[in-house]
């Protein structure tokens, strides 16, 4: 069978009668990660006004975590590969743990600034070296569609889940139990860990490439700086340009020395591969708009509806369970009989007509009748996408280069969420504002025009949304063409993988 000697070592592995225990700790460690994206967002005006951040400073709070996270996580995927997954699973999880900490004594900006950024330290060690567990501990068709299930509903619902826990603790506890919370969560993984986790060594001989790290991950933390900038300062300002250019020529000059580097940080012929590609590119595309909607939905639940943020947690409730549904009771079932490709565009397709939907909201919007449907609509074609994404990707990859393709995937994540939430919300102030100018003919209807406005530039951003999962669909149309796992298990292009 093709690729088969790729995924020989991972076979006695998957014997171990307690490594469905070992993907319940993996699940546990990939949800800290993902869920401290959003989880501090609902906690973040009661941290400005208590540590007296400015306005222009606090966004500094969600892009300290997200640019270090995105910009190292390739570094943090190939550390995986040279000195063992389960190693810097359990280094990450520490370290996490103990960055959490110091945020929560954060006595000023700059500690909890610091402290975040330290956490996205962690997270980029941590979170390839999850998945790559996953991968090189899962390789039967049907139990690998099962835990990967699982990882794509916590990688989508994770986001919405950060929203619901971060409300109550902010609400009955304090906006420091937002990062405390990661404490007992990383201790009981640690345990795990140690305990049920098993891996190979790491490659003793192997070197890290250096001109790699300094060009791959500089390029990478220039990009997701700039787009973060581009939020504030409008993307035609001279920093945000100067950003971009030089992150173009970092990320041009990484893929130049990455043919030519004698042990590559990224070898190219995972990029290279048409279902992999295609499956980052999806990834990208479908978190762009899922970042956009979260950013929208809670400022509108919040502001325009006066939900409190227990109950703006709870009303993402629904779109989480969709995700959950969506991802282990119907692509992890269908994924051994189908192509990933016929979940992943119907998935994108669901996605992007619950974006329709919620395009059609307006100041005065029903829960229940209107913004309840688009929610469940998204999370079920986020559920439907994901899972075959994280499995389809990873497959048939040399175990010597699991954690970096991992890095890969995650990557495609962060720059997503960064690109959705910059381009979204300048999108969305500036219909804002022309709406306003347009419509502020008289000053005593003020506060009702503004309203409008406000509702007027999320929706304006959605329909763009829409149309970005739309595309979504058509690259994993065109670009993912794998056969369905149970009859090609080890190569997600039906060939022999390049490597091993």
């Amino acid at each position: 069978m093709s690729g088969t000697r790729t995924d020989e070592p991972a076979a006695p592995v998957d014997s171990d009668p307690r490594r469905w225990w070992g993907l319940v700790v993996i699940a546990l460690a990939q949800l800290m990660v993902v869920l401290d994206a959003t989880i501090v967002n609902i906690a973040l005006p009661s941290a400005q006004r208590e540590l007296g951040m400015s306005d222009a400073n606090r966004q500094w709070v969600i892009t300290a975590y997200t640019l270090a996270f995105g910009g190292l996580l390739l570094l943090g995927g190939r550390i995986a590969d040279l000195v063992g997954r389960k190693r810097t699973f359990v280094i990450g999880l520490i370290g996490f743990a103990g960055a959490s900490a110091i945020g929560g004594a954060a006595v000023g900006p700059p500690m909890l600034f610091g402290a975040r950024a330290l956490q996205g330290v962690f997270a980029a060690v941590l979170a390839p070296s999850a998945l790559s567990l996953l991968t090189t501990t899962f390789t039967d068709p049907r139990e690998r569609g099962k835990a990967f299930g699982i990882y794509g509903a916590l990688a989508g619902s994770g986001a919405a889940v950060g929203f619901i826990v971060g409300g109550f603790l902010t609400e009955y506890l304090s906006w420091r139990w937002c990062l405390y919370v990661n404490i007992p969560v990383a201790v009981v993984a640690v345990t795990g860990a140690l305990t049920l986790l098993h891996d190979r060594p790491g490659h003793a001989g192997a070197r890290l490439d250096v001109p790699g790290v300094l060009l791959g991950c500089g390029g990478l933390v220039t990009l997701v700086y700039g787009f973060s900038e581009a939020q504030p300062r409008g993307w035609t300002a001279p920093l945000v340009l100067a950003l971009f250019a030089a992150a173009l020529v970092l990320l041009a000059a990484f893929v130049w020395w990455q043919t030519r580097a004698p042990m590559p940080l990224l070898p190219l012929h995972i990029i290279r591969d048409r279902n992999r590609a295609g499956c980052f590119l999806t990834m990208m595309l479908a978190v762009i708009g899922m970042f956009g909607l979260f950013l929208f939905m809670t400022y509108y639940l919040q502001v325009i509806l006066e939900y409190s943020p227990v109950r703006t947690g709870l009303a993402f409730l629904p779109m989480t369970i969709a995700i959950v549904i969506g991802s282990t009771q119907i692509s992890a079932r269908l994924l051994p009989r189908v192509g990933p490709r016929l979940l992943m565009v119907p998935g994108m397709l669901l996605a992007s007509g619950g974006m329709v939907l919620l395009a059609q909201m307006t100041v005065a919007s029903d829960y229940a009748g209107e913004i309840l449907p688009a929610l469940l609509l998204m999370g079920l074609g986020m559920g439907l996408t994901f899972m075959p994404v994280f499995s389809t990707a990873t497959a048939g990859v040399a175990p010597q280069d699991s954690g970096v393709t991992s890095a890969t995937v995650n990557t495609s994540q962060q720059v997503g969420g960064s690109i959705g939430t910059a381009l979204l919300n300048t999108i969305a102030t500036t219909s804002s504002a022309t709406y306003i100018t347009a419509h502020l003919t008289d000053p005593s209807q003020r506060n009702r025009v503004v309203r409008e406005g406000i509702v007027h530039g999320y929706t304006v951003a959605i329909w763009l949304a829409a149309g970005i999962m739309l595309l979504a669909a058509v690259v994993a149309g065109l670009m993912v063409t794998a056969k369905a796992p149970g009859r090609d298990v080890h190569a997600p292009g039906g060939a022999p993988d390049p490597v091993g």
